[in-house]
């Protein structure tokens, strides 16, 4: 299949799972779809914290349907996913404004509406959950100090220490690259044009070309290019500032967690370990400057330094929609529950 398009797509909402509902967030700009996945009606217990799921470049809300399905159906926990603009069903910019116009600060205040909302609809700080771009917009939105959140998982995100590496890598991983992206015209989806594409970039070897497709179908038309640019060179975000924006430090012996992919040919795992390593000294810090309360001794996990770091084995870099997609949401979990 070919993954090349021009013009803004025909909204036709797609079926969700039991369980799941559709909402929008109104924004001054337009409408941003929110996925809803609420906990069985036989749950009869206290309300859970909420989760909230950020897709990352070419993505949409419902890249976190199995994970939703599974932590709701299966652990009660009220799970929200958002699109950002010009992705699923969200208001659609035009090419020229998507690509060209449309900023990585733009996107961070899509996501920061959808947070209040389901902040306002809760009572509660979620639990922050974002895959790659999206790790980086999650980074960059409590580096500014728009939100705080009650935990932060970076799933095969963005480093904090900035995205040259994961676009040298891509490079790596296929050389004709550039070359392509002039003979598309410069489009954004170039990289993952085809299904051999995506598979290679997002998918580990085993999975079906037939699953491969259908994801690719559900990409975004096109993308914006200056998200991407805005956290390729140079730090990201202070890791100190991220880290304050995360309560509860004092009270449990982790808060934040770097989930990789083993398989991921994007964020390596010496990146995303480099990316803990980082938080680990950024709280640190925070903590002998006196400037953060001391956490408990260890992680009930056994990592140190309040930051946890896991690895999918065997997954790419889509790990909540590769084959391994339960062992992922399984992270999440034990995660979620020690908070």
């Amino acid at each position: 299949m070919f993954y090349l398009r021009w013009t803004k797509p025909i909204a036709e909402p797609s079926h969700l799972p039991s369980g799941l509902s559709r909402t929008f967030v109104d924004t001054e700009d337009g409408k941003l779809e929110l996925i809803v996945a609420e906990p069985p009606s036989s749950y009869i217990g206290p309300r859970k914290r909420p989760i909230f799921f950020q897709h990352g470049g070419m993505g949409q809300a419902g890249v976190w349907i199995e994970w939703m399905t599974y932590l709701s159906q299966r652990h009660n926990i009220p799970c929200y996913a958002l699109s950002l603009r010009g992705h699923g069903l969200s208001w659609y910019p035009s090419f020229i404004s998507m690509v060209y116009l449309t900023t990585k600060r733009a996107l961070a205040n899509d996501l920061v509406k959808g947070i209040k909302y389901v902040e306002q609809k809760e009572k509660a700080e979620v639990v922050l959950v974002g895959h790659s771009s999206g790790g980086g917009l999650s980074q960059v939105i409590l580096d500014a100090g728009d939100v705080n959140v009650a935990g932060l998982v970076l799933t095969a995100s963005i480093p904090c220490y900035g995205s040259l590496g994961v676009y040298m890598n891509w490079w790596k991983m296929d050389p004709w690259f550039s070359l392509r992206m002039w003979r598309h015209f410069l489009h954004p989806n170039s990289p993952l044009s085809s299904t051999g594409l995506v598979k290679r970039a997002f998918f580990c070897d085993a999975k079906p070309d037939s699953e491969v497709d259908a994801f690719a179908q559900k990409m975004s038309y096109y993308e914006s290019f200056l998200w991407p640019l805005g956290m390729m060179l140079g730090r990201l975000v202070d890791v100190r500032n991220v880290v304050k924006r995360i309560s509860g430090w004092e009270s449990r012996g982790c808060s934040l967690m770097v989930l990789a992919a083993e398989k991921d040919r994007l964020m390596s795992i010496k990146q995303m370990k480099g990316a803990a390593e980082h938080y680990r000294g950024g709280l640190m810090d925070l903590i002998r400057t006196k400037k953060l309360d001391s956490v408990e001794s260890g992680d009930p996990e056994g990592d140190v330094s309040g930051v946890r770091f896991r690895v999918v084995a065997g997954a790419g870099h889509h790990l909540q929609n590769d084959i391994q997609w339960h062992e992922g949401a399984c992270e999440v979990v034990g995660f979620y529950e020690q908070l």
